[in-house]
């Protein structure tokens, strides 16, 4: 069963539709501000009822719609416990299961490394794997209570763990892919397929990237689900 990707130009999001055929409940993980209306005409389109929306966690580069798509739909919104969304309906702990449509279950793996409190969520045999893993490559870990170390350990034990051909979606890409596998991603990750600790470390630490342009505007907008913070 594979996710409806939506795709964001302006910031190479990625937004995850997940739902089952013949069954009315739906799950978006990571929506963007400026794309909310064409969420919801997917919703109308597809006969399908919003049942929650999840943050991988506090993005700095695009302002979430979760709060306003929850406000619209009468869906709930989940966010890692570790990532400051107070007004988060849920907060995602390591271990979670959220449970939508017939039998269908969403898995909460805390992958710590990008943003301390970044969750990866695994639905059938895909991992939605935000900023921890993208392909060929993770999210950068200098900033918002990224570390290097947590992130290696994310992927190595907690992410390759998984079956080989769990199917990997991540939050982002800037190349035009859409989607890997755990199995190719241990065997080809530039930074992360037979790398030590340390050689990693070393590599993020030298990486000197610049800063997101709307971190400061995107962060305390996302941390109470992109509403202004008097609604």
């Amino acid at each position: 069963m594979n996710p409806l990707q939506l795709f964001d130009t302006e910031s190479s999001t990625f937004t995850y539709l997940l739902f089952t055929p013949g069954q009315p409940d739906a799950i978006l993980i990571d929506p963007v501000a400026r794309h909310w209306e064409r969420d919801l005409q997917q919703l109308d389109r597809l006969g399908l009822q919003l049942a929650f929306v999840l943050e991988t966690h506090v993005h700095a580069d695009h302002v979430t719609s979760a709060g306003k798509l929850c406000g619209i739909t009468g869906a709930k919104s989940a966010a890692p416990t570790g990532c400051g969304v107070g007004p988060a309906d849920m907060q995602l702990n390591d271990g979670d299961q959220i449970a939508f449509a017939d039998g269908e279950k969403i898995c909460v793996i805390h992958t710590p490394g990008h943003t301390a409190g970044s969750m990866s969520y695994v639905w059938r045999d895909n991992v939605f794997t935000g900023d921890t893993l993208l392909i060929d490559g993770c999210g950068r870990t200098d900033f918002q209570s990224g570390s290097a170390d947590a992130l290696y350990t994310s992927v190595t034990t907690r992410l390759f763990s998984l079956p080989d051909d769990t199917r990997v979606w991540p939050a982002h890409d800037y190349k035009g892919r859409s989607a890997s596998t755990i199995g190719w991603e241990k065997i080809h990750n530039a930074r992360l397929a037979q790398s030590s600790r340390n050689d990693f470390i070393a590599l993020m630490d030298s990486l000197h990237l610049p800063r997101p342009k709307l971190l400061e505007i995107a962060v305390t907008a996302n941390q109470n689900l992109g509403l202004p913070h008097n609604a």
